[in-house]
């Protein structure tokens, strides 16, 4: 069944590259990010799972925890983890999940026939520390992950998540922010003190909030 945007992440439990992971449990009060990859040693996985790995600084500064899944066993991970370290100049420093009875593939809905048989798309979804599914992407097998991509979402989510302003096209970390409709002009300044600029009646642009 599909994952809709607002349902609670199913749960599970499942052998990582570094042990017994229990999904909710893991996450704590952190956001996470799941993604899956077809399967261990393909090129495009690889450069990847080295890109993440580099990027782990930024995911922490967000309190974002990252956590792939791949069909393959924990002795496969294992030994391709050597590699991505050696071709990608990283350490992979983030567990990958064991799914060789492809229960997690399954409960997220990550295999789809047509596009690649028996194995997992590459599928990416953002849980809240509500355990919500805050966004779902899939990649056909052949395009591989845009990650700044995904974190540039993150910033929205979060901001938004605490803020009643939705960010416009394109928006990047220090743009200036939408204000949300329900909000009526007439309250704007005492909402966002730093000003607004009203382009249209449904369009009142303010600078990012949180900073």
């Amino acid at each position: 069944m599909a994952i809709r945007l607002g349902d609670i992440a199913p749960d599970f439990t499942a052998e990582t590259s570094q042990g017994t992971v229990e999904f909710h449990k893991w996450l704590g009060d952190s956001w996470g990010v799941l993604f899956s990859h077809p399967k261990d040693y393909t090129p495009v996985c690889t450069t990847e799972l080295g890109r993440v790995a580099n990027l782990k600084g930024e995911f922490d500064k967000r309190n974002v925890k990252v956590l792939a899944v791949s069909v393959d066993s924990v002795d496969s991970h294992k030994g391709w983890i050597n590699d991505i370290n050696e071709t990608q100049s990283c350490t992979v420093n983030y567990p990958i999940i064991a799914d060789p009875d492809k229960k997690v593939a399954t409960l997220y809905d990550m295999i789809h026939p047509n596009a690649l048989d028996n194995l997992t798309v590459r599928t990416v979804f953002i849980v809240g520390p509500d355990k919500k599914v805050k966004l779902s992407l899939t990649y056909p097998a052949s395009t591989g992950r845009n990650f700044d991509e995904i974190l540039r979402v993150i910033d929205s989510l979060q901001l938004t998540a605490n803020y009643q302003v939705a960010t416009p096209v394109d928006w990047k970390q220090g743009g200036d922010c939408v204000v949300v409709p329900a909000i009526k002009t007439e309250d704007i300044p005492a909402k966002f003190p730093k000003g607004f600029t009203e382009v249209k009646p449904y369009l009142r642009m303010t600078p990012q909030p949180d900073l």
